[in-house]
């Protein structure tokens, strides 16, 4: 039997004993050391009062800044901003290129912040879209004349993972195009080394998914040198610089050119505490990669033949079927308090380090009941 690290996450199964969770990639359970961050924040806020963002900016930012430039091999952590989601972030970027309409390159497997925002931009004029196949992404980027080029990491809904990161970043130039990644499905599931793109691309993600510590901590890698005056910031974006003239928009020279205004630190200070925990464990993404890879090779071994496998090999952390009983399937799952979730036709199984051996069984036992 595999090991068990459901030790760390006592309070989420205590809160729902029953329940058998396999959508780590939807809203990955939280570990105790997520609470312990929560409070932390609170006591902080209630003891320092107006001074916290000392204790936060100086601090807990950086502490923050650490971990995310550990876990993706980035030469600086000051490349490294955060913000309440990444849509936010998003805008940002988008704001800081000069040409309109924005020609813009993406994968046609995008999440739906993206899809609906690049759908709205389409439809005011302010944007010009390309959607590809992931396999065509770097080809057509490679040809084309655009701004700004979009792709994940690992698409959400397949599971399938974009391996071409440095064909895209051979592109990238400050005057365009600028290339995205979107990292959210990929990030502390699949190991990443940005130290040889680190220059050129941009790369974001969060905490809601595969690190554990849930909303409001999204983060941007910014390379230095691409936009250096975004239009969509906050009065955070001048903070080094707040003795310029009131008729001035002054911009701070490392990541914070892409910051907000005034935000909800409690999220930070999750993903700090989360992080801390798992270098106590000694648990690396790839220690919990492995561990879970262990999990899905079971589920994979007891598959229905009825579905098609999306994503074989892959190494994201679930599973995605295709069939057209996907959301039956889910309801009757659901019903017996076991959590997948489907999108269309495509049932998602994910994987994550709260669970165990027996979780399979009764995953999988629930499926045969199907």
């Amino acid at each position: 039997m595999s090991a068990s690290y459901k030790h760390l996450f006592q309070r989420a199964t205590a809160a729902a004993p029953d329940r058998t969770h396999f959508a780590a990639h939807s809203h990955h359970l939280w570990p105790d050391a997520s609470y312990l961050g929560q409070l932390a924040a609170w006591d902080d806020a209630a003891r320092l009062a107006d001074r916290k963002w000392g204790r936060v900016m100086e601090e807990i930012w950086p502490g923050a800044q650490d971990h995310v430039a550990a876990e993706l091999n980035l030469p600086d952590r000051s490349t490294v901003v955060f913000a309440p989601n990444t849509h936010e972030l998003l805008l940002r970027i988008a704001s800081a290129l000069p040409r309109r309409p924005l020609r813009i390159l993406a994968s046609d497997g995008e999440f739906h912040s993206f899809r609906r925002q690049s759908l709205r931009w389409e439809e005011s004029g302010a944007a010009k879209v390309e959607r590809v196949p992931m396999d065509q992404l770097a080809e057509r980027a490679a040809r084309g004349k655009h701004d700004l080029v979009f792709a994940s990491h690992v698409q959400f809904g397949t599971g399938r993972v974009f391996e071409d990161i440095a064909a895209l970043a051979a592109l990238a130039r400050p005057e365009g195009p600028w290339v995205v990644i979107d990292g959210y499905h990929g990030f502390m599931a699949v190991p990443t080394d940005l130290s040889g793109v680190a220059d050129r691309v941009f790369y974001m993600a969060g905490g809601y998914k595969y690190a554990m510590a849930g909303e409001g901590c999204a983060f941007l890698h910014a390379p230095p040198g691409f936009g250096a005056r975004p239009e969509i910031t906050g009065w955070y974006a001048e903070f080094d610089d707040l003795s310029l003239p009131p008729e001035k928009v002054g911009y701070a020279p490392d990541a914070m050119r892409f910051m907000g205004a005034t935000f909800d630190p409690s999220g930070i200070y999750r993903f700090v505490a989360v992080r801390d925990m798992l270098a106590h464990e000694g648990l690396t993404t790839a220690a919990i990669s492995a561990h879970c890879d262990d999990l899905r090779a079971r589920v994979l071994a007891a598959l229905p033949a009825a579905a098609e496998l999306l994503n074989p090999g892959s190494p994201a952390r679930f599973v995605a079927l295709r069939s057209p009983q996907a959301a039956a399937w889910k309801d009757a799952l659901d019903s017996q308090d076991v959590i997948v979730d489907v999108r269309g036709d495509v049932l998602r199984i994910g994987f994550g380090l709260y669970q165990d051996a027996r979780d399979v069984e009764r995953l999988l036992e629930a499926m045969g009941n199907l």
